[in-house]
């Protein structure tokens, strides 16, 4: 995201040296998750593993190994409907989990690129000036939001 520059001194913090490792999301299907994961983000599959009735997977995008998406697959889930949204100013209106975002250099191209491989782009791209990016948002499957944002240049403000 854009550069904040956060004010503070943050190296004496005993957690200065935390870092994001991965988000889990829910899917009610892992094969047809992780097949979706390869065939329109083309994200590799990192590791896969049992628990207990569940099954779990680490994927990865293309050329990133710092940051995965784990699917929690399988197991008896409770059901938890999402609400119909009608735009995304409603959505964020409800509490809980609501997306990940991954930054892309150009928006246009990945938006074009998704839509070609038959992803449900929810939210075409659209710039948000406050955070000096232009985002879109789609959603896999099963419901799960992905953000895709592109940092751009501040505008001047006259």
């Amino acid at each position: 995201m854009a550069d904040f520059n956060p004010q503070g001194d943050r190296t004496s913090s005993l957690f200065a040296d935390v870092r994001g490792h991965h988000v889990a999301i829910r899917v009610t299907d892992g094969d047809v998750a992780i097949k979706w994961y390869q065939d329109k983000l083309d994200w590799r599959v990192v590791h896969t593993w049992a628990y207990g009735d569940q099954q779990l997977a680490f994927l990865a995008p293309p050329d990133d190994d710092r940051f995965m998406v784990e699917l929690l697959a399988g197991g008896d889930p409770s059901p938890h409907p999402l609400p119909p949204y009608k735009d995304l100013a409603d959505s964020l209106r409800y509490a809980g989990y609501h997306h990940f975002c991954l930054t892309v250099t150009d928006i246009e191209a990945t938006t074009d690129e998704l839509r070609r491989r038959a992803v449900n782009i929810l939210i075409e791209p659209f710039q948000v000036d406050e955070i000096s990016c232009k985002i879109a948002f789609v959603a896999d499957p099963f419901g799960n939001v992905i953000e895709f944002a592109e940092v751009i240049q501040p505008r001047s403000r006259a």
